[in-house]
């Protein structure tokens, strides 16, 4: 055995990954990054006790800490980054930050509790032995199935909320609290002594702290950029030569559409991006032409039609193909051996796009692939300014039911049920979506109900906020003591680490009866399902047929 991963939902068999990631990812990278969360914890015993002094003196220093560990968090995150050098230097300066605190620490004479002697706040390590310790303190380092279990659902849904924070944090929010949050959590995973309930009512917490997460993430977004806008998106290509930027960030976005203003290059969208075509500050680029392209997991053909540079902001990378590595460029949290990384500005600029612009103006315009438009734009601002016409069309019974399908895509085979569900819901039906699971239907013809599309389109994953919110306020306009008694049905899509953050969020809301698939998560231990299913009525799907039999009735 390699490795062992089993946090994304194509993991081997739906057991685990021990050889390479069915992702891509190498067992050594692997490793390295269960060192790098096991080398955030030591840090986090010298933070979390005293975060609060500490950061009164140290406010500047304590901002850049955070910084750097929802960026280390996010690298982790299935398909972000690859790239072995990045984790061996990541956890370098895990435990540099995490040594220097220590002597601030021991300075003061604080008291940094019963895990100050704990390997995670100890372990150094050389090039020769880094490995070997890597493999050692992996997902199979906690024996007890259900411990296991539970600390792996909190840290894969902290690495969610970390994505977000980052993100909300890259637009000057301030995220502390979810920081510290964040800390607890992973010193949580290293406690012996907490009892299941305990650990089960930690991962409800990540839930509450998740909604906080995408509350700032998404004011972070809509304060900037204004709110989303119904909009119908270009899907066709123009004879220009042209960047692709892929990922979730939309500070990139901006920067490089700033950047190629006036250079006669265009810019278009890919997977998770697209949504960046609903939000009016970019409308006012000329040469943002609109999405090329699908879900994330087509990126080896649809890159290579594309002729042009992609910039990849985020995680959904595909270990690129030789014929077009040297047009992929990374930034952020994201890597890969052997293709360029975009570093991160100096504080107060901006980030450097120029070498991706002058590639652009030497290459083909792209290959077109498809055209016409489709529709999005439907966040919860949107929605609420639609808020009588949707109540009447319900209270009129035009609608019967919303059916919530947001989530991840994947390359899987039997995600084709998402389409083949959509086609066969009844037509009184609207979908609430969110996440790139919407490419499975959100260019189907589904029509529309009295004006009102069959497919709404929040946009990103973090967007599921706006579907909770709908959710919530329509419970309020119909005077419902309980969420679940609206017309809501949930059947989502996962595949990697935000979704969970997702999922918990919505248990935190209290929303039950979800439906979630392809597969139920490997990390699940039958116990802690069992928990889930009495607590929350969470289900897997079965076919098409029986599955809206039991949600559609």
């Amino acid at each position: 055995m390699n490795m062992f991963c089993y946090q994304c939902q194509e993991t081997l068999g739906n057991k685990g990954c021990t050889i390479n990631g069915i992702c891509g990812k190498k067992g050594d990278v692997a490793n390295l990054q269960d060192l790098l969360i096991y080398a955030l914890k030591g840090l986090a015993i010298f933070r979390i006790n005293v975060s609060l002094e500490i950061r009164k003196e140290y406010a500047e220093t304590c901002n850049k800490v955070d910084k750097f560990i929802l960026e280390q968090l996010f690298s982790t995150i299935t398909n972000a980054n690859f790239d072995r050098n990045y984790f061996v230097d990541a956890i370098k300066e895990t435990i540099r930050l995490r040594d220097q605190l220590k002597k601030k620490v021991a300075g003061r004479g604080l008291d940094v509790g019963k895990l100050a002697d704990h390997d995670a706040a100890l372990f150094s390590i050389t090039n020769e032995n880094i490995d070997e310790k890597a493999a050692a303190v992996g997902v199979l380092a906690t024996e007890n199935e259900d411990v296991r279990s539970l600390r792996e659902l909190l840290t894969y849904g902290v690495k969610g909320i970390a994505a977000y924070a980052d993100h909300a944090m890259r637009l000057g929010k301030e995220v502390k609290e979810i920081v510290m949050f964040i800390e607890r959590a992973l010193l949580s995973t290293l406690d012996d002594s907490l009892s299941v309930d305990e650990m089960v009512g930690l991962v409800m917490e990540a839930g509450k702290y998740a909604v906080d997460a995408m509350a700032v993430l998404d004011a972070a977004n809509t304060e900037t950029y204004g709110h989303p806008e119904i909009t119908e998106v270009n899907i066709g290509v123009r004879n220009n030569p042209a960047i692709l930027i892929s990922g979730h960030d939309l500070k990139d976005m901006e920067e490089l559409l700033d950047q190629t203003k006036g250079t006669g290059v265009d810019v278009y969208t890919h997977g998770e991006m697209l949504p960046a075509n609903y939000y009016p500050a970019f409308k006012k680029y000329d040469n943002f032409v609109g999405n090329y392209g699908n879900s994330w997991w087509l990126q080896t053909e649809e890159f290579e039609k594309f002729n042009g540079p992609i910039i990849l902001t985020t995680n959904c990378l595909v270990t690129p193909k030789p014929s077009y590595k040297d047009r992929v460029f990374t930034t952020n949290s994201a890597g890969f051996d052997g293709v360029k990384h975009i570093a991160d500005p100096e504080k107060g600029k901006t980030k450097d796009f120029s070498a991706v612009i002058e590639l652009a103006k030497t290459l083909p315009a792209p290959t077109e692939i498809e055209t016409g438009t489709i529709i999005g734009g439907f966040a919860h601002n949107q929605v609420l300014a639609l808020a009588d016409k949707v109540i009447d069309a319900v209270k009129s019974g035009a609608i019967k039911k919303f059916v919530v399908m947001a989530g991840c895509d994947g390359r899987q085979k039997g995600r084709s049920y998402y389409t083949e569900f959509a086609k066969a819901l009844p037509k009184d039906t609207v979908i609430l979506t969110a996440g790139c699971a919407k490419y499975r239907y959100n260019k189907l013809d589904l029509g529309d109900i009295g004006g009102i599309p069959r497919v709404l389109d929040a946009g990103q994953c973090n967007d599921s906020y706006s579907l909770a919110l709908v959710a919530l306020k329509l419970k309020e306009v119909f005077g419902l003591e309980d969420i679940n008694d609206l017309p809501i049905v949930y059947n989502i899509a996962w595949y990697e680490q935000k979704a969970v953050t997702v999922l918990l969020a919505l248990l935190y809301i209290g929303v039950k009866n979800i439906h979630l698939g392809p597969t139920l998560p490997a990390f699940l231990s039958p116990n802690v399902v069992k928990v889930l299913v009495e607590k929350f009525n969470i289900a897997g799907i079965t076919n098409v047929d029986d599955d809206i039999k039991n949600l559609i009735g």
